[in-house]
């Protein structure tokens, strides 16, 4: 094919960002990989191409520079320019297989990559009952975006490197919060900034953790710590949970020599229950005396409704063992991608460098932006307010599910938190119901989802129901959700009803 003829629907961009000669080296490039134009291929004379395209021939020339620079192009002095023949391209005419890489994954990459590993993310605009998500129409975007143009307005040298343990302003100011809030024992220099909690836990598993490692997880927990724990190819212990939390003993009893427990004590993840003062004694008791890191993840400790927000389990340990975790996604929004490590002092420096590993530091303008929001009073006003506001929409959605669904859902614990966890009286299968509710415009998570032992391994002890999230979304939004749920576990009742007649009217006949 002649050159001019594969370009024929190139138009270049004059408004563009990106310069017309950048353009065309893209066009002519990617001509060059595709095979539209093979090796020898002899390209028009420069002025021809001016003409064609409406450029000036610099452009063009600036083009066939880049291109000959990068070896797609060869000149030939009197004769013109070519397509580089010593180009050694894969042969387009035939179909490519892409089934399997050229390679498989590494063993490490197969860990991070299996179904086990798989964390779910966002799609679409918030609605019922998304989890994980604060209200987006509760943050204040303009005190926001002020500080931000503030910091653009003056950028100063931070904007290089940073330091990978996180911008020190802020490091101050969390630590200050923490010791004032959650009574958490700390200096900055003990504070990691990381790209959210799941930075945090994967960097904490594959820093302490050796292959084979074994690590207690709440059942059910958090998925999300599973995914880091399979990256450190630690070996997972799925340790049950009672209306006291973690129940340390059965863990001690069947994973004495467990390196790591990771643990949700103000606010179990999916369940709800806050750890007694007698477990929290119990585990950090046992930690010390093993020689156990104890992960403590404080996800949405400062959403407490029914009183003040409870000590963290890191006040209370004289060892150094427990490593607290915080996020700032459930009090800003996800996006934000911050979180942090406050370890003990001898580990401090280690997560730093390995944080560096990773991703070199997180985003600094983000950082100095937080810093003035906690430092000049917008933090703790937007917790008080948001706090007010959450309460209220959790009211709404245990009200209206009362009112609707009180013979067939029982309420779990509902003082702390984003979410709220509902149990079925009579068991069903939580995991097809949370997917059926798609058709209704729902987003459900169904219990089942946060266990790690089959089901027919636990059915006895498996709570069965879903967790609604709450706080995305509006009064009215949670009623209309609490409407489509109800309809949802009407027309499935039915259904089964149904199925449950057919079945004895063929029993019937068969007499």
């Amino acid at each position: 094919m002649h050159f001019a003829q594969s370009l024929a629907t190139l138009r270049l961009d004059p408004a563009a960002s990106t310069p017309m000669f950048r353009q065309l080296y893209a066009a002519i490039k990617q001509a060059i990989l595709s095979g539209t134009l093979g090796p020898g291929v002899q390209l028009p004379p420069t002025r021809e191409l001016s003409e064609l395209f409406g450029v000036s021939r610099q452009t063009i020339l600036n083009a066939y520079a880049q291109l000959l620079a990068e070896g797609y192009l060869s000149g030939v002095v009197g004769k013109g320019t070519f397509v580089s023949a010593s180009l050694s391209l894969p042969d387009h005419r035939q179909p490519q297989p892409h089934a399997q890489p050229i390679r498989p994954l590494s063993a490490r990459g197969a860990r991070l990559s299996g179904p086990d590993a798989y964390l779910p993310y966002h799609q679409g605009a918030p609605r019922a009952f998304r989890i994980g998500m604060p209200g987006l129409d509760a943050f204040p975007f303009d005190i926001w975006s002020r500080l931000e143009a503030r910091r653009w307005r003056r950028p100063s040298h931070e904007l290089g490197y940073g330091d990978p343990a996180g911008y020190l302003p802020l490091r101050e100011a969390l630590a200050g919060y923490l010791r004032a809030a959650r009574g958490v024992q700390c200096t900055a220099e003990q504070v990691i900034i990381t790209s959210g909690s799941q930075q945090a836990v994967y960097l904490i598993a594959t820093m302490l953790l050796m292959p084979g490692d074994q690590a207690w997880v709440e059942e059910p927990g958090y998925r999300g710590i599973n995914a880091s724990l399979k990256a450190a190819d630690a070996a997972i212990c799925p340790v049950p949970v009672d209306s006291d939390g973690l129940c340390v003993g059965d863990g001690i009893a069947h994973y004495p020599d467990a390196r790591l427990v990771y643990v949700t004590p103000t606010h179990q993840l999916p369940l709800g229950m806050t750890m007694s003062l007698q477990r929290r004694l119990e585990l950090l008791a046992w930690a010390a005396a093993n020689k156990t890191w104890v992960v403590e993840d404080d996800y949405d400790s400062e959403y407490r409704y029914d009183g003040p927000p409870l000590a963290s389990l890191q006040s209370l340990d004289n060892a150094g063992c427990v490593i607290y975790v915080g996020t700032l996604s459930k009090v800003l929004f996800p996006g934000l991608r911050l979180g942090y490590i406050v370890a003990p002092t001898e580990l401090a420096e280690a997560f730093a460098q390995g944080k560096a590993i990773l991703d070199r530091h997180a985003p600094l303008v983000p950082q100095a932006v937080l810093a003035d929001f906690i430092n000049e009073g917008h933090f703790q006003r937007h917790i008080r307010r948001t706090r007010d506001r959450y309460a209220e929409r959790r009211d709404v959605l245990i009200h209206s599910l009362q009112e609707r669904l009180s013979g067939c859902l029982e309420l779990g614990t509902t003082d702390t938190g984003l979410h709220l966890p509902v149990m079925f009286k009579e068991r069903c299968n939580d995991d097809a119901i949370a997917r059926a509710g798609l058709e209704y415009g729902l987003e459900l998570r169904g219990l089942s989802y946060f266990y790690n032992e089959p089901e027919d391994r636990s059915r006895a002890t498996r709570a069965c129901g879903l967790l609604l999230g709450f706080a995305a979304i509006t009064p009215a939004e949670i009623r209309r959700g609490v409407d489509s749920l109800c309809k949802l576990l009407e027309e499935r009742s039915g259904k089964r009803q149904q199925g449950h007649a057919g079945s004895r009217n063929r029993a019937a006949t068969s007499t």
